[in-house]
């Protein structure tokens, strides 16, 4: 049996080392709910690899799902949806005069607080404007307390 002469060094023996390292797995997306999964293995998370179901249940369920024909309405729950729709029309009809006259007297409201703002600038400014002195004004009045 072979054995060392010497000891091995802790440089030595860091660089040997060095290459053996875990890699990161291949993860790619399920396509039945989007979730990361192992490649070529069965999602964690809904059971499906490859787009069928895996487990017996769940196969059951989908063969079932797939088979089940639409269902066919029948002529009263037709006439009944037919009606509604009638119904929701004519409220949309009574309900639109009203909403055109709630939407005109939020504008008339807009405008008159518009105006009134306008109305009060031009009262500052033209106060502003009375409130003025002249330099002849500022220094009489500065001369006078002494």
């Amino acid at each position: 049996m072979a054995v060392p002469k010497k000891r091995t060094g802790a440089s030595a023996q860091g660089h040997r080392r060095s290459n053996w390292k875990a890699s990161k797995p291949e993860t790619t997306k399920c396509t039945n709910c989007g979730e990361l999964a192992l490649t070529h293995t069965v999602c964690t998370a809904c059971g499906f690899y490859k787009g069928q179901p895996v487990r017996l249940a769940d196969k059951a369920q989908f063969a079932a799902a797939a088979t089940k024909p639409a269902k066919k309405t029948s002529k009263k729950a037709a006439a009944e949806k037919e009606v509604a729709a009638e119904v929701e029309a004519i409220e949309a009809e009574v309900e639109a005069p009203a909403q055109k006259a709630t939407k005109k007297a939020t504008a008339e409201t807009k405008k008159a607080s518009e105006a009134k703002e306008q109305a009060k600038i031009s009262a500052e400014k033209a106060q502003a404007a009375n409130d003025t002195m002249t330099s002849q004004e500022i220094q009489s009045k500065e001369q006078k307390p002494q």
